[in-house]
């Protein structure tokens, strides 16, 4: 059953690869719109899930209403990540920069330039591969890290797509050692981006987020310590015909504290700059899976102490 299921995942996969890119594209995109408002209707896991975690984001003054009336455009901005990234091969680049107005650019240009790093770190807002597929062009490629998919050739496939527009992937498990490698890419002066308000780890970091607790990965902090590297979070929204980005200044390393306090504090400002850019566009925000420790497990929702585990 286990092989049926993967070689369903991948043929779905294969057919977006294969034959979306090449419809016409108003066609693709009336497409995933109406596959996004079918799978919004029937209400499943992935869409209840999804308006619990806008419910923390609206507020407890959103009416039901409002959070559905959001989550259905969150879906519809969801399937328009996935058409425009089965589509992003065909794209020039001027498209790509084109359709990728970025506010902060200019700070982004001075970090990178004093040649000691920078690590991008954004949620999973809009389109990042969009995103990723600008910053490599304009800084001659960045490094990155994914989660291994199952079945294996669906890694294989996402990880040659990636490599195509630029990217460096490293694998989040198995394998090489995956800080040192990013580690590595900073201190030659290189560009990391993490997307990294989602713990993959269970080594997670505790914060605030929305009034409640969850766990970020303690990676992009460490990362920053380790290097020097400038840590600049980057929120992402879509807009008719385009989507846009913002770079918000650098978070600064703490001069005071242990090692698992600096994490921590820097943890706890980069998810305060995820949830101004996220209360600002909530439908960009692509977040259909549990985040919050009581959804993950109410025994398992401590206060945040300001201890890290270690990088992510």
């Amino acid at each position: 059953m286990s092989n049926l299921r993967d070689e369903a995942t991948y043929r779905l996969y294969a057919f977006g690869w294969g034959v979306v890119k090449r419809l016409p594209e108003r066609t693709a995109y009336r497409l995933f719109e109406r596959v996004a408002d079918r799978v919004w209707a029937k209400r499943g896991k992935g869409v209840t899930q999804l308006e619990r975690n806008l419910a923390r984001v609206l507020g407890p003054e959103a009416s039901p209403e409002r959070i559905r009336q959001v989550s259905k455009q969150a879906m519809r901005n969801y399937l328009r990540y996935w058409c425009d990234t089965f589509r992003l091969e065909t794209w020039s680049q001027e498209r790509i920069d084109a359709t990728f107005p970025v506010d902060g650019m200019e700070d982004l240009d001075k970090e990178h330039a004093a040649g000691k790093g920078v690590v991008l770190a954004l949620p999973h807002m809009a389109n990042w591969d969009h995103a990723g597929a600008w910053a490599a062009h304009r800084y001659n490629g960045f490094t990155t890290v994914a989660e291994r998919l199952k079945p294996e050739r669906l890694f294989e496939r996402f990880l040659a797509y990636r490599e195509s527009i630029g990217m460096e992937v490293l694998p989040l498990t198995g394998g090489q050692n995956t800080f040192l490698g990013l580690v590595r890419r900073l201190r030659a002066g290189g560009l990391v981006c993490l997307v990294a308000e989602r713990d993959l780890t269970d080594r997670g970091v505790p914060v605030q987020f929305f009034g409640e607790t969850t766990k970020l990965p303690a990676g992009p902090a460490a990362l920053a310590i380790a290097t020097g590297a400038a840590l600049m979070p980057v929120t992402l929204w879509y807009e008719t015909g385009h989507q846009q980005a913002r770079v918000h200044p650098k978070i600064e390393v703490p001069e005071t504290g242990s090692r698992e306090e600096k994490i921590a504090a820097m943890c706890q400002a980069l998810v305060d700059v995820f949830e101004q850019g996220i209360a600002e566009h909530p439908a960009d925000w692509h977040m259909l899976q549990k985040l919050w420790l009581a959804d993950l497990d109410p025994a398992k929702a401590p206060k945040p102490t300001g201890q890290a585990a270690g990088p992510a």
